[in-house]
């Protein structure tokens, strides 16, 4: 079967992609249109002077109905967004590229990204935004570094990386508001910068089979040790070493097979090939763009890898016709490919054409042209900014690293210019390994640990109080009950552990991180006083990816001013630094506290509770540390950003809002529970006012609060409102305004209200107990309308 191809594209991609077709027995000849100066001196090639433009599409079909073209091949991006496979397909060429549809993955990057994750595929958290206002304020809100992608085709430069707040601003500007990437910004993707290594996957499809070449590794930065403007690519290598066979498995089933069936089952069968750009993150690969083509210059080091005896053509044709487990594709085993690119000088700003290109012939490395043109005299001269490549291939990667240098070194013309680092990570990587592994390499510094200890000891310190000496740095904290006055044959030990929950990410967005320690205390210790007992003793545990001493010290600080608030002792806790498990700038914490009662003094006192007892309300400080799954829908969905004025209380922010502390009710509660005037506490948190209460109560009484008699803080008011929640859902989050309630005989309220009051509570007196028919553990009166 002798095939007459056509090629569209004037690249080194397709450059790259000709070279291996050229080799294939079942190929006739070949037309590449336009072509560059380097197709043209290929065997059985001809240039045809034939934009791929969409201008040109209805010339380039007339073409390939003259020439009886077999299958046509589209190279670069613009033509495959604008639909050229369906110009050819309409007149029965087969076409080895996606239709318009399925290149939209590519053409637009909040399609793509909605994609990923409509399908549950791992990709950085992201927003899309075609509102320049609305994109500033979402980057200002955020704690970690962004990327900021024109969301349309920009030629591979429409990507860009701040890496502090105001160059992320300045690049919102620039793509948004300057337009440097023309209509490609009319909507930007802004999505959070990932650390890790990025690799190259390029799958060959035909919508249902797949294959995937030898992942590659690019260099897109100008510079060396991958500094300066992005590019095109600079250079790549094949297979990269970090995509180890475990990992490229854990890839191909969470990643490219979700993919490829993703796009089939949503209505756009993938034909061609597909490009997936992956960082190799802590927590496991993640998915950064997909392309819908070769990619250049992966394609100039990823084909050189298949075998002589793999016919390309063929491989093309099975895929446009849906048939490609047909054909046997195999690649080099023990073999590295490195590709260096030539620019010229000035590029990726500007950069001079038209300068005349001579190749020593002594050349051992396979050249591929990308932005050349030949001339009438039959010279080659320079035509672009990325303007040509040398590869080679070796059994080492060091081996094929050197011959592409040589190859560079033979290829000459006027201010050329190419980094001298390709495959520098590789090396790295290596170079570690020889010098052998070490805990520091493996992401965790022992050294920072200690650090941290030494830092904190004066906090710690600072919470010392009878029964425990406060000194860290051992395996454990010893406390003294007979110290603190307890007899050990009267005192029962509590304990209570708990976390902050999702208020956490407000903290690191805000990067506020002084608090949240105040809050851990406060929702372990107030668990321990509504049972009656007096807190002695805490724990903390700080979990995070990447220890940051400076966060560590001031949430540490926070549980230290915590002890204090609630008069028990920092004897320890756990700092652990864990690379994979959390994404920089995460961390997680959980907290235990220690208590002592005496028998007679445990609450509830539920044999001594009865109808009329008097429920009296503690004041909260705000939000406290629940509801913060909806607090964060809220804002969301409302498109408010942590950094905005608070609507409530425009002073201050939102952010700053939602982080003031929970109240810690401790030592205002001890006078009266020692004296024995209180039958019962509930600790308001999750559940609030609704389900709160009755655990305090027996199972024949029910608490009715009246709604009227709480001052309800304005924040409280102003998320029911915003986000019309059910008046049912709103009690059953937040705590509206009470943080503590205390069931109290009505001769003992007045007592009651005098010591709290003394010890700087505000006391409502909110309902009473009342007998249980049918009625709810908690029955909520005059809450209508307070929203």
């Amino acid at each position: 079967m002798s095939l007459n191809l056509l090629v569209l594209g004037n690249g080194g991609r397709e450059h790259a992609i000709v070279w291996k077709l050229s080799q294939s027995k079942s190929v006739a000849h070949i037309y590449v249109a336009p072509g560059n100066g380097g197709t043209d001196l290929l065997p059985n090639v001809s240039n045809v002077a034939i934009s791929s433009d969409k201008k040109d599409f209805e010339k380039l079909v007339a073409f390939a109905q003259e020439k009886e073209i077999d299958l046509v091949i589209p190279g670069p991006e613009q033509p495959l967004v604008d639909g050229v496979a369906s110009y050819f397909k309409k007149v029965g060429i087969p076409v080895f590229g996606p239709s318009a549809k399925a290149a939209y993955m590519e053409g637009s990057k909040t399609f793509s990204k909605d994609f990923m994750a409509k399908h549950n595929l791992p990709t950085a958290a992201f927003k899309n935004f075609t509102d320049y206002e609305a994109a500033k304020a979402y980057v200002q809100s955020v704690s970690h570094n962004v990327v900021i992608k024109a969301s349309g085709i920009a030629a591979g430069k429409g990507v860009l990386i701040p890496t502090t707040k105001e160059e992320a601003i300045d690049a919102l500007k620039q793509v948004m508001v300057d337009k440097e990437f023309g209509s490609a910004g009319d909507e930007v993707v802004v999505e959070e910068f990932l650390e890790g290594d990025e690799i190259s996957i390029l799958t060959l499809s035909d919508g249902y089979s797949y294959y995937n070449l030898p992942p590659a590794q690019d260099h897109k930065r100008i510079g060396n040790g991958d500094t300066g403007l992005n590019t095109g690519g600079m250079g790549t290598y094949a297979p990269a070493p970090v995509a180890t066979p475990s990992l490229l498995k854990e890839i191909d089933d969470t990643i490219i097979k979700p993919s490829i069936d993703g796009m089939r089952k949503d209505g756009f069968p993938f034909v061609g090939v597909l490009f997936t750009g992956i960082i190799v993150t802590a927590t496991g690969p993640k998915i950064l763009e997909y392309n819908v083509r070769f990619g250049d210059p992966e394609t100039q080091s990823v084909l050189p890898l298949l075998t002589e005896d793999t016919d390309l053509a063929q491989v093309f044709l099975a895929a446009a016709e849906g048939r490609l487990d047909s054909v046997e594709i195999k690649t080099k085993q023990n073999t590295f490919a490195t590709t260096v690119v030539i620019a010229a000088g000035g590029y990726p700003e500007s950069y001079k054409k038209g300068d005349k290109i001579t190749v020593d012939e002594d050349i051992e490395a396979l050249v591929f042209h990308a932005g050349t043109t030949k001339k009438e005299d039959g010279a080659i001269y320079t035509n672009g900014g990325r303007v040509i490549a040398a590869t080679a291939t070796a059994s080492t990667l060091q081996d094929a690293v050197k011959k592409a240098y040589e190859g560079v070194d033979k290829i000459h013309f006027d201010n050329k210019y190419n980094r001298t680092d390709i495959a520098h990570r590789a090396f790295r990587d290596a170079n570690k390994a020889e010098e052998g592994l070490t805990y520091a390499t493996a992401g965790v510094s022992v050294d920072n640990g200690n650090l941290l200890v030494e830092n904190i000891k004066a906090m710690v310190k600072s919470t010392r109080r009878p029964g425990a000496d406060s000194d860290i740095g051992g395996f454990g904290g010893v406390f003294d009950l007979s110290a603190a006055g307890y007899q050990t044959d009267e005192t029962l030990l509590v304990a209570a552990t708990d976390g902050v929950g999702t208020k956490l990410r407000i903290a690191q967005i805000m990067g506020l991180h002084d608090t949240v320690g105040i809050d851990l205390v406060a929702m372990n210790v107030n668990d321990l006083v509504v049972q009656g007992a007096e807190p002695l003793l805490f724990l903390d545990y700080f979990a995070t990816g990447k220890l940051d001493i400076n966060i560590a010290a001031d949430f540490v600080k926070g549980v230290a001013d915590g002890c204090k608030l609630a008069g028990c002792a920092l004897v320890g806790g756990e700092t652990s630094e864990m690379p994979g498990m959390y994404e920089p700038g995460h961390y997680d914490t959980n907290g235990t506290a220690v208590g002592a009662v005496n028998r007679n003094k445990v609450l509830p006192k539920v044999e001594n509770m009865a109808k009329g007892n008097v429920i009296l309300g503690l004041k909260s400080d705000g939000v406290h540390s629940n509801g913060f799954s909806l607090v964060r829908k809220i804002i969301e969905t409302y498109g408010f950003s942590y950094t905005d004025s608070a609507p409530w209380k425009p002073e201050t922010t939102i952010g700053e809002e939602l982080l003031v502390p929970t109240r810690i009710y401790v030592k205002q509660l001890l006078k009266p529970i020692q004296k024995d005037l209180i039958l019962g506490l509930a600790h308001i948190t999750g559940g609030g006012l609704l389900e709160n209460i009755p655990r305090a109560l027996p199972k024949h009484l029910s608490a009715r609060v009246d709604m009227s008699t709480i001052e309800v803080p304005e924040i409280f008011k102003w998320f029911g409102s915003t986000a019309k929640v059910p008046v049912n859902d709103w009690l059953k989050t937040f705590n509206v305004g009470v943080g503590m309630i205390a069931i109290v005989e009505k001769e003992n309220v007045a007592e009651v209200k005098r010591l709290l009051e003394e010890a700087g509570e505000t006391v409502y007196q909110i309902g009473e107990l009342v007998e249980r028919g049918d009625d709810a553990g908690t029955i909520i009166e005059n809450a209508e309308g307070l929203y």
